[in-house]
């Protein structure tokens, strides 16, 4: 029995967002090299202005044709970068990640924490570049909605320095990641003084 794979991705964005995601759907490729499910049947479940989220670990679709993707608004690419920033290829999560407008959207936020929680060090310069003045209300509230998974991603992000950063970054506060969340942390402390 095939997943209702439509149903998987419009629970992966906020309900406003409903027509944008089955136009996106429209033009990713279900057929693939992979036998099995295109999507892993592990999820996180994150709340966005009181809205509940279920995003997939991981996704194993191709890539649409670069000439359906041209076709999409702004906002729908957006849709598309990051529900590939989900993909099992840490090359297409970077792709993707690169290829998120800088309009800032509250609903971005989990694709980009996720990020954070995973060991991949070279994106971590780009969501830098994403978690700015513009944005950092939105990681903030976050944060606050979502206190279990931030402390697992916080968790994450100091095991995967153990293990494969430390020799590179003596210190865990001088760690990128780290750098992040504490800016997060500091600017959600700064506001309730």
């Amino acid at each position: 029995m095939t997943p209702d794979y439509l149903k998987i991705i419009i629970d992966s964005f906020p309900e406003n967002l409903k027509s944008d995601v089955t136009k996106v759907f429209s033009i990713i490729p279900l057929e693939s090299k992979y036998k099995f499910d295109l999507i892993s049947s592990d999820f996180y479940n994150v709340k966005v202005s009181e809205e509940i989220l279920k995003v997939p670990v991981r996704i194993y679709f191709d890539e649409p044709k670069p000439q359906n993707e041209n076709q999409l608004t702004e906002i729908q690419k957006d849709i598309l970068n990051c529900f590939f920033t989900r993909h099992h290829n840490g090359f297409i999560r970077e792709k993707r990640l690169n290829e998120l407008s800088e309009k800032p959207e509250k609903w971005k936020t989990p694709f980009l924490v996720q990020l954070l929680g995973e060991y991949v060090y070279e994106l971590f310069p780009i969501i830098d570049k994403k978690v700015n003045n513009n944005t950092l209300d939105f990681y903030k509230e976050f944060k606050n909605e979502n206190p279990k998974y931030w402390q697992q991603t916080e968790s994450r992000i100091a095991s995967y320095w153990n293990k494969y950063y430390r020799y590179k970054f003596p210190k865990l506060k001088d760690y990128l990641g780290i750098e992040i969340i504490n800016r997060i942390k500091k600017t959600n402390a700064q506001q309730q003084l």
